[in-house]
């Protein structure tokens, strides 16, 4: 079968499709046939070498950490009635990186295996996995009141496209930014009330202060975001795409500040269902906003990094 390995650490360059044998189900597994497999900004980092103190990786490594699909096998222990089911699964156990995603098979644990609802595209299922599961963890973390303002940075991305829906839903006033007009018509599109281009310098100027500020880009603008944050406020940084996390310049004891901590198995699992269940009733709509064949992974990571992408993007087998 055709797969994409990280041959060594570095640029896109260094994803290389490569024929692979077909996995087994090994006992508390499950074998995937993958229709599409998501490619996430943590993939693009952890294939240069970023993150070594929190996964340890050796290239070669297929990466990818879920996959949407049709069960094809089962191994023991395995409820022989998931074959043929269309599902959702995470390639490795909470909290951890295993890959093996980014492959035309997957062999995943079968407790990360989620049926999908029906009437609900696989490839928008997808979005449930990580997406919609971090989403929902985080409004739960925010804890967003009626007539709050909330600042979402990377408005446009991934996670933004759950964010920005359910947060207008709780009466929020949704303030997103992002970098460019196209991006941030597209947050307007997903129901945010004010929209704010970080590309420019001083971007807070003018800024009225956020009770809440969900930050997904870090570095520079999650600092200027931190700053404008109300007294007894909330600052959940849980993303690096600048390329590192928020450090503030100088830390506030006025605010409340929810890092990435180690998530509870049970609680984490439970979170895609709800994401599965939001989308099976409409109440969000992910974008998938650009498709690449798995053979192509390497000009998906070339288009993320390159900040040319707005919502989901995935990998198509």
């Amino acid at each position: 079968m055709l797969g994409v390995r990280v041959a060594r650490f570095g640029g896109p360059e260094v994803l290389e499709a490569v024929e692979l044998p077909r996995p087994e189900a090994g006992a508390g597994e499950v074998v995937v046939e993958v229709v599409a497999a998501e490619v996430l900004f943590l993939d693009t980092q952890l294939r240069t070498g970023w993150g070594q103190e929190y996964f340890k990786l050796e290239p070669p490594f297929i990466p990818g950490a879920g996959v949407a699909g049709v069960v094809r096998s089962v191994g023991t222990g395995v409820d022989a009635g998931l074959i043929g089911r269309r599902v959702i699964a995470g390639t490795g156990g909470v909290g951890s990186y295993n890959g093996g995603g980014y492959a035309e098979q997957a062999a995943v644990p079968a407790l990360e295996v989620l049926p999908v609802p029906d009437g609900v595209e696989l490839e928008v299922a997808l979005a449930a996995l990580h997406d919609g599961a971090t989403a929902l963890g985080q409004l739960k973390s925010g804890k967003v009141a009626p007539g709050q303002r909330v600042l979402v940075t990377a408005a446009a991305g991934s996670l933004g496209n759950w964010l920005i829906p359910l947060l207008s839903a709780t009466g929020a006033t949704v303030v997103a930014a992002a970098r460019g007009e196209a991006k941030l018509q597209h947050a307007k599109e997903l129901g945010a009330h004010e929209l704010v281009d970080y590309s420019t310098p001083d971007w807070t100027d003018g800024l009225e202060p956020v009770d809440v500020v969900f930050d997904g880009t870090g570095g520079s603008i999650g600092r200027a975001a931190y700053a404008i944050t109300r007294p007894g406020g909330r600052f959940l940084g849980y993303g690096a795409a600048s390329g590192d996390f928020t450090t503030p310049s100088e830390e506030r004891d006025d605010i409340i500040k929810v890092g990435i901590s180690a998530p509870d198995p049970t609680e984490w699992r439970e979170l895609p269902r709800r994401a599965l269940d939001e989308l099976a009733r409409r109440k969000v709509t992910p974008t998938i906003g650009q498709t690449f064949p798995l053979s192509e992974a390497a000009a998906a990571h070339t288009a993320i990094e390159e900040r040319r992408t707005l919502g989901k993007t995935l990998l198509l087998t």
